[in-house]
Parts: C-alpha cells; sequence; structure tokens
C-alpha cells in the first residue's frame, strides 16, 4: 500500500484555514481550505475527502498543488482555450475585404454573406469553419451585419426618377 502523501508546507495551522475560509469569497478554494483544515487536524484523507465533497485522488492532488505552490495553489487555473484560427493579420485582411465590399465580377455576389465569406476565407486562408463563426468575428472586428441594400449594377438612376415622378401624382 502506498504511503499517504502529507502537507509539508507547514506556514498555516488548521485554524488558520478556517479563518481563510472564512474570508475568501470563491467557494471551490473554501471547499480545499477546509479539506487540507482537516488534513491537518488528523482526519484521514478518505474523512476530509468525502466531508468536503470530493474525491480522494482530488484531495492528495490539492495538496501537492499546496506543497508547492502555497495558498495561491489553491485557486483555480483557467485555461488559454483554443489557439485562433486566424492570425491577427489575416483578420485585418478579413476586415479589410468586408469593408470594401464583393467585386461583382470576380466574386460573383452583390454583397457579403456568411456562407460567402467562409468560402472566401477557406479559399485565401485555408482555413475551414462554420457560418456562425464567420459571424461571431464579424462581430468581434466590430463589423455589423446592417448592410445598405445592394443595386443592381445597370440601374439608371434617371429612369428611377422620372417613375418617382410620375407615380407621385
Amino acid at each position: 500500500m502506498t504511503q499517504a502523501i502529507s502537507i509539508t508546507n507547514l506556514e498555516y495551522s488548521a485554524a488558520d484555514f478556517r479563518l481563510l475560509a472564512s474570508k475568501t469569497k470563491d467557494g471551490q478554494v473554501v471547499r480545499r481550505l477546509l479539506a487540507l483544515g482537516l488534513v491537518l487536524e488528523g482526519k484521514s484523507r478518505t474523512e476530509a475527502a468525502r466531508m468536503s465533497g470530493m474525491e480522494r485522488q482530488t484531495l492528495r492532488d490539492w495538496v501537492h498543488r499546496y506543497n508547492a505552490e502555497g495558498l495561491s495553489g489553491l485557486s483555480s487555473r483557467i485555461g488559454s482555450g483554443p489557439a485562433p484560427k486566424l492570425s491577427e493579420a489575416q483578420m485585418a485582411t478579413l476586415k479589410e475585404l468586408v469593408v470594401n465590399g464583393p467585386d461583382p465580377e470576380t466574386d460573383k455576389v452583390v454583397r457579403w454573406r456568411c456562407a460567402d465569406l467562409r468560402e472566401q476565407i477557406a479559399c485565401r486562408f485555408s482555413v475551414d469553419v462554420h457560418e456562425r463563426t464567420v459571424g461571431k468575428w464579424l462581430r468581434q472586428l466590430g463589423l455589423t451585419r446592417l448592410q445598405p441594400r445592394p443595386f443592381h449594377p445597370k440601374k439608371d438612376a434617371a429612369a428611377q426618377e422620372t417613375f418617382k415622378k410620375t407615380f407621385a401624382a
């Protein structure tokens, strides 16, 4: 049978852990402090873990972190998350592409939709993403979905004005 890991960082007593727990606002850290306090009082690891609402192995991991890092080791760590699919330069290129608008002859569209931008991103950057991701990126870039209504490239402004004058009467 393996030997239990002991708390080697004896900077705080069980009473100190309880006092720190009463002043801490993070519930998870409070549970960890109380569990370590129970261990220092002489409770078995299994009993201390059960009383604190965690598994014995989890308590062992927290003891290791406390021994290595002190009280700061008991706080929760947040991961950085997945790496962004587009770099800053690529995001700037995407913003420029959207702001300039499509060229009807080469892009075969009159205005950008998320589906069209998704295809452009796949062609230019070799990154395949969902349409919803494209919408999120546009919001991150400060672009809105509101767009001016597209107009036909062969429209006749004079004919429209004549039409408006004849129908206004």
